[in-house]
């Protein structure tokens, strides 16, 4: 049995932020190892209380952008990254592209078909 790993997708208003969220979603649903952290709670908990939970698991930051504000977020918590995604430069390479930040289309669904790809090398 794998041992349990942490999923962090990006939450960013991008489409490519909202293909990391739903990758994540569906991957978790279909892995009972991979659990899913919320970056928006990470960011706001400015007592770090959730910091040692956080450091329970290997953790896969999954940024939408080069910005990669997942790794500098967790990073600021004194939490390592034990593997990166950059879902920007995944997808760069391919003949699809996301084009909405609310709603996903076919091609935005082919989108998040290819990062569960990624994860699924590194899980």
């Amino acid at each position: 049995m794998k041992d349990k790993i942490a999923l962090a997708p990006c939450n960013g208003m991008s489409p490519n932020g909202l293909v990391c969220r739903v990758a994540v979603g569906d991957f978790k649903k279909e892995n009972e190892n991979a659990i899913s952290i919320c970056m928006g709670s990470t960011s706001a908990d400015i007592e770090n209380k959730n910091t040692e939970m956080l450091k329970k698991y290997p953790i896969i930051a999954i940024n939408g952008c080069s910005n990669n504000c997942v790794n500098t977020i967790l990073e600021n918590k004194g939490v390592s990254v034990a593997k990166t995604i950059n879902a920007g430069d995944v997808l760069e390479k391919c003949d699809v592209s996301a084009k909405d930040s609310f709603r996903l289309d076919g091609d935005g669904e082919e989108c998040v078909k290819i990062i569960k790809k990624e994860l699924e090398k590194l899980f």
